[in-house]
């Protein structure tokens, strides 16, 4: 069975620091503020289904702490680099709740629901990106945001 990083490109041949890098940076910040588990960040780039560029993916371990990650990401991201999500599902539930930026998308799993859906198996041709690296991270061609212009 090949290794996960195997033919994969080392994040430490990535550049400087971008726009789309610092909002990465944001919600780890987030995520661990909120004491999230097993932060996981998959650059999917190089992939030509992938629906994002980039994948975060943490665990809680109950229903309250996945919503209180989730709206503190929000919250956070809000605050600090004023954008909003283009999507957010699963915060009834609480099991599974994805925050949908655009090119970023943040998984926030209960740990049982991580572990049935192994997202991250999924997509393991994506480049599994350290913590430290976010910050070396380019950012996308095409980062949308959902600020509003004033004219």
């Amino acid at each position: 069975m090949a290794s996960r990083t195997e033919g994969k490109v080392s994040p430490k041949k990535i550049s400087r620091l971008t726009k789309n890098s610092k909002i990465l940076k944001v919600i780890t910040s987030a995520i661990q503020d909120r004491k999230g588990e097993h932060i996981v960040l998959l650059d999917l780039r190089k992939i030509p289904e992938a629906v994002s560029d980039f994948f975060v993916v943490c665990e809680a371990s109950s229903t309250v702490q996945v919503r209180a990650i989730g709206d503190w990401v929000e919250a956070k991201v809000k605050k600090e680099l004023g954008e909003l999500p283009y999507r957010h599902e699963g915060q009834q539930a609480s099991q599974w709740v994805l925050i949908d930026y655009v090119n970023v998308v943040v998984h926030v799993f209960l740990s049982e629901t991580r572990k049935f859906y192994k997202l991250e198996d999924m997509w393991n041709d994506g480049v599994e990106v350290e913590l430290d690296e976010a910050e070396a991270l380019p950012q996308p061609p095409a980062f949308k945001s959902t600020k509003k212009k004033n004219k």
